[in-house]
């Protein structure tokens, strides 16, 4: 009806271009006849849908033209769809040809996805349309390849099972079930099902094959049970019974059988329908029941109608089985027609078992033994060549995989080193720069306090200068300026000569001794004596006087300035103490200590309170002197229990 309203609006050419169109809409299905031990949907990776409206000339053509710009970043998704374009048109030589051209010949970085897609759809190729099996192993192999580099786990497992198929196919049972075990590791339940299932029916068949029929049955169930396709279980079941016929449980095949024979779905599927009655006559034929040749020509018939020349085959041989007791003449000839059919297809080893069954009607027949052995030298040789032709291929995949994978290793471990260095570097400079920084501020620091303190220190140095000039222009105007004062009165009034000179004698002394008092220090060799001395005569007589490590002191080690400031400093406190302490004793001690000189000074005087202490002028001009100089000077001392200092200056 569909095709009738098209044929109404549109005339022939119109529809010619709509077919077109769809044929390059549709997906690439697989067009291989489903066989009795596997499912090939599972090899269907053609999918793509395109613009409804673009003819194949015009969608070639654009790829023709975006293809000549190899920089172009989806280059190898536009050569993918190109071969699969010539694919789905059966443009199998431009296939080859572009594929060559685009994925072997190319020095361009291959997108892994794309290239996997590409080399999948080649192995379909030489799998399916040019039945050249080592090609398409190949391919397959190098597509499970690129999938295991972008981690598609999915796709490793179905193209392992493809392999497993083919080696299957070639009769190399062993490497099949190897190479089909290890595809299960990689199918997702779920989302794989039908091939996880389809994995566990060619698995079955390699161990029917391998005469391991225990293992085929428990293969073919869970095939049946992970199955969720109607039409893939009636197979797999037919597979089943046909196991159970090798395992001479006939009434377990017959039950089954009798069962799936029913099924809509498998009497729509010609093949498998006179495969399942051939076997349902088999089995009844094996159990003993009596049947007519029409069980087994009935399946024959529906064979030669679908033109399933393998079926044909087994049809004939059980034929020639079925008579070969009563009608040895009639089963001679299906048995030739085995052999001749076997010849057709190319299936030698058919062709060896009628010959076998030949041999037991015609024992002394040198040709059909001869034949026979020669067969089956042939088939071990092929066989032998095969298995070794898959294990060596898969061994020299497995060395360059691993030879790729190992300098993957090495690449990876050079850029890490050389990350590694980088990062070394950079963490060096940083690290340098760091404590550059670090030692540049520190520097910067230290000058600027450096500074700051000799600022300080000049301003105290002032300070204690002007400090001291103006005790003594307070003491130049207090003690002597009035007793000078005090004289001219004197001489103003008439006083007594005499007198006049007395008191001038007396200013005198005084001005001398406080001329002594700040003359300049003598801070030569003599020093210590020279102290000494000067704080003995500054005493009272009736006090006692106590030295202790000046004299033992190597002075040449004290700078110029230090012995001015101590000098200063104990003349001061002596003084201090002559005039206020009315202490009884004095105790000096000196310290050395490396680098500075300790003085302790005590006497028993009366004391004064810290406040006191502070109001002093003399004391703290003495302290900011030691200051300045970089040094400290402690007091200590409450009223009526003396006076004590503590003093310590820089060498």
């Amino acid at each position: 009806m569909l095709w009738h309203s098209f044929s109404i609006v549109m005339d022939f050419k119109n529809i010619t271009l709509v077919l077109i169109t769809l044929i390059l809409c549709c997906c690439v299905q697989s067009e291989v006849d489903i066989r009795a031990d596997k499912v090939n949907s599972h090899r269907t990776h053609l999918s793509d849908s395109n613009n409804l409206e673009r003819t194949s000339s015009d969608k070639l053509s654009e790829l023709n033209q975006a293809l000549r710009n190899k920089t172009l970043e989806n280059y190898a998704q536009l050569a993918y769809q190109k071969n699969r374009l010539h694919y789905s048109l059966g443009q199998f030589d431009s296939l080859a040809h572009f594929h060559r051209k685009f994925f072997l010949k190319t020095d361009l970085k291959v997108d892994s996805y794309y290239a996997a897609k590409q080399y999948y759809l080649m192995g379909y190729y030489y799998d399916q349309i040019v039945k050249d099996s080592d090609s398409a192993f190949k391919n397959y192999t190098i597509s499970k390849n690129f999938y295991e580099r972008i981690g598609d786990s999915s796709w490793v497992g179905r193209n392992l099972l493809n392999m497993g198929t083919i080696q299957k196919d070639q009769s190399d049972f062993f490497g099949s079930k190897e190479t089909l075990t290890e595809s299960l590791k990689y199918l997702q339940p779920i989302k794989d099902d039908r091939h996880i299932s389809s994995c566990y029916n060619i698995l079955a068949t390699n161990h029917r094959k391998l005469s391991n029929l225990q293992d085929a049955l428990k293969y073919y169930s869970k095939a049946i049970r992970t199955t969720n396709s109607p039409s893939d279980k009636l197979i797999y079941q037919n597979n089943l019974t046909a196991t159970h016929i090798d395992n001479k449980q006939f009434n377990i095949a017959i039950q089954l059988l009798q069962k799936i024979t029913k099924d809509s779905l498998l009497i729509i599927n010609e093949k498998e329908y006179a495969r399942a009655l051939d076997n349902m006559a088999y089995a009844q034929w094996l159990l003993g029941e009596k049947l007519n040749e029409h069980a087994f020509l009935n399946p024959l018939l529906i064979r030669k109608e679908s033109n399933d020349k393998r079926g044909q085959i087994a049809s004939y041989t059980r034929l020639g089985e079925f008579y070969s007791k009563n009608a040895p003449i009639k089963a001679k000839q299906y048995f030739d027609t085995v052999i001749q059919l076997s010849k057709a297809i190319k299936m030698p080893r058919a062709e060896k078992d009628a010959l076998k069954f030949l041999m037991s009607l015609e024992p002394k027949n040198v040709g059909l033994r001869d034949r026979y052995i020669f067969l089956q030298d042939s088939l071990y040789s092929q066989g032998l060549k095969v298995k070794t032709q898959f294990a060596k291929y898969k061994y020299d995949d497995k060395l360059k995989q691993e030879s790729i994978l190992r300098l993957e290793k090495e690449n990876t471990e050079k850029e890490l080193e050389a990350s590694r260095q980088r990062n070394q570097k950079i963490i060096y400079l940083g690290g340098l720069l760091f404590i550059t920084s670090i030692l540049g501020l520190s520097l910067y620091g230290f000058r600027q306090r450096t500074k700051r303190l000799k600022q300080k220190s000049k301003v105290e140095k002032l300070e204690a200068i002007y400090e001291a000039e103006a005790q003594l222009s307070r003491r130049l105007h207090d003690d002597y300026g009035g007793k000078i004062n005090q004289t001219m009165l004197m001489l103003q009034r008439g006083t007594d000569k005499s007198a006049i000179l007395d008191k001038l004698e007396t200013v005198y002394n005084q001005i001398r001794s406080f001329s002594r008092e700040i003359n300049t220090v003598d801070t030569g060799p003599d020093f210590w004596n020279s102290l000494k001395a000067t704080l003995e005569y500054l005493k009272p007589v009736e006090v006692e006087m106590v030295f202790d490590g000046g004299k033992e002191l190597d002075w040449s080690l004290v700078s110029r300035q230090a012995k001015t400031i101590i000098f200063k400093v104990l003349q001061e406190l002596v003084k201090n103490m002559s005039q206020h302490s009315k202490a009884k004793q004095t105790v000096i001690l000196f310290r050395d200590k490396k680098k500075e000189l300790s003085i302790y000074y005590e006497d028993d005087g009366v004391g004064a309170s810290k406040k006191s202490l502070l109001r002093k002028n003399g004391l703290r001009n003495t302290e900011k002197r030691i200051q300045a100089l970089g040094g400290s000077i402690t007091f200590d001392s409450e009223e009526q229990k003396g006076f004590r200092a503590e003093i310590r200056i820089p060498k």
